[in-house]
């Protein structure tokens, strides 16, 4: 078990990231695809990149990703850029012996290949090398659904931020995943290695993942930067290609709710007021609280009051319709009726 002590200054400086990170999903990705669980979210995902992706470029990347234990840390950075390519750049200019002494700890759990060792030597080729298969599996693996990974990450934040901010640090870490358990000052992460993580007043970044399965993750090194990543709720059909998306007749949510309903609902997934939906729908704001009003009777949104205007935000129905829809997701019975 994994024991994350804080301390009153810790507490004060928790935060949610506000969208996915790259290289995270990235890692978390390739150890998914290493593996037969989740077949229901994944598999079809599983056979896009293994048709998709060239061998010769995976084995590269297997070799330093075991699906279970050690992945080495300068894969993933701390204070890491929103964007693919800043981070990459980041992450492949680490210092020389940060990626050797990583690599030297990743030999406990994989062994030394001639592909590992010359990346240990520092050689630039190698490193030009790697970022290479990064982006080539990226491309293949990540982007096509980088929008409905954002869709429900966001989602996710936007659910845990409403937690923090009515009910306080103490709802959210208690509430963060099955596997977590808060135990004030402790958050106590079971199935992973048994050890203590200080905060000493470095507080934490909370991030939300869509390729993380079951346990949450974190940094090898306690010396970097806190940051615990945790998985998003998962359901069939969280990961659609964006072309699927953009086209409306295989659009199975627009077909059940309307393509501006539809719209709507993904626009509330990161809160907006009736203006923002306007603007993001492209309609009037007389429309945009229309719709508003019939997917808050659905159930599908909330809307409070914010200063001199109303805020909506996506419900856990919402979000579950979004991550189900098409893939039998959601029960015939739990579908909520949404009038024209």
């Amino acid at each position: 078990m994994l024991r994350i002590h804080f301390t009153p200054r810790d507490l004060a400086k928790v935060t949610i990231a506000t969208r996915p990170a790259p290289l995270w999903e990235v890692l978390l990705s390739l150890h998914m695809l290493q593996h037969s669980d989740g077949r229901l979210v994944f598999e079809d995902w599983r056979r896009h990149v293994r048709t998709t992706v060239a061998p010769d470029q995976m084995r590269l990347l297997l070799e330093l990703t075991p699906p279970r234990g050690y992945s080495p840390d300068f894969l993933t950075p701390a204070d890491c850029p929103a964007d693919f390519e800043s981070a990459l750049e980041l992450a492949l200019s680490t210092p020389r012996q940060q990626v050797r002494s990583q690599l030297d700890l990743l030999s406990h759990y994989r062994p030394v290949s001639p592909w590992t060792r010359e990346l240990a030597e520092g050689e630039r080729s190698s490193m030009r090398k790697l970022g290479h298969a990064i982006r080539t599996y990226h491309d293949a693996a990540i982007a096509p659904y980088w929008k409905s990974i954002g869709t429900h990450v966001s989602a996710d934040r936007a659910h845990r931020g409403e937690a923090l901010s009515r009910h306080g640090v103490d709802r959210l870490l208690s509430s963060l995943h099955p596997r977590v358990r808060w135990v004030a000052p402790v958050l106590q992460v079971l199935d992973m290695t048994d050890r203590d993580l200080y905060l000493d007043g470095r507080g934490i970044e909370l991030q939300p993942s869509a390729f993380c399965w079951q346990v949450p993750t974190k940094l090898q090194d306690p010396e970097l930067k806190p940051i615990l990543v945790y998985p998003i709720q998962h359901a069939p059909g969280i990961l659609r290609q964006s072309s699927t998306e953009a086209s409306a007749p295989s659009n199975p949510l627009g077909a059940l709710l309307g393509s501006t309903r539809a719209a709507a609902l993904e626009a509330a997934v990161e809160g907006c007021t009736t203006t923002e939906l306007a603007k993001r729908c492209n309609i009037s704001p007389a429309a945009a609280s229309h719709q508003a009003t019939v997917l808050r009777e659905a159930g599908l949104i909330t809307t409070r009051r914010d200063g001199a205007s109303v805020r909506h935000e996506i419900t856990q129905l919402g979000i579950w319709l979004l991550s189900g829809h098409g893939s039998g997701g959601l029960r015939r019975e739990t579908l909520p009726a949404v009038a024209n």
